[in-house]
């Protein structure tokens, strides 16, 4: 991961951070390296990373990390009080977008929410100009699919979410969303 990839990731975590403070259960979808769960690890902390291409992460004290496929490598656990994806579901099939939102309603507890980032359809060409230049690595890039921010909301709409916010930041290409589970 290039420097420029880790700022990006970080800036992402930050935005996320404060809407995650008082969960004590996080499920972390597209885990990466394992950073946002380390950072909100502390006493009585819970956390579950799943990633396909997991590396192999730090250990992290409360924290189970498991190199496979959201929802189905995931292991059965206890509802959780988060589900995040930053930067993840962009690279998620059309056809599959809307298992993934009905399984964060099913695995999320009855005040649960969903907070997750999706890049403007403008970064696509930004990254691989970078990625060209070896500025960045622009993660699987070619998995974005053509995504379109607006079709977030109605997915997790549809599932039993409602938005709570929506914040763009990053100068604009980027989209933070945080759904909450409806009673």
């Amino acid at each position: 991961m290039k420097w420029l990839d880790r700022c990006l990731r970080n800036w992402r975590i930050r935005k996320a951070l404060p809407h995650l403070a008082k969960a004590g259960r996080v499920l972390d979808v597209g885990c990466g390296d394992g950073t946002l769960l380390h950072r909100l690890s502390g006493a009585g902390f819970i956390g579950v990373g799943i990633d396909p291409r997991l590396a192999e992460p730090q250990a992290v004290s409360g924290v189970q990390f498991v190199r496979g496929n959201f929802p189905d490598d995931l292991p059965a656990c206890e509802p959780f009080e988060a589900i995040t994806m930053l930067a993840v579901l962009e690279h998620v099939p059309e056809d599959t977008k809307e298992a993934w939102a009905g399984a964060c309603h099913r695995l999320l507890n009855a005040t649960g929410r969903v907070v997750l980032t999706v890049p403007s359809p403008r970064v696509d060409a930004i990254l691989a100009v970078l990625r060209f230049f070896r500025l960045a690595d622009g993660t699987a890039l070619e998995e974005h699919h053509g995504f379109d921010p607006g079709e977030v909301t109605p997915l997790f709409e549809s599932a039993g979410f409602r938005l709570v916010t929506h914040k763009r930041f990053q100068l604009g290409l980027n989209n933070l969303f945080v759904f909450k589970k409806n009673a």
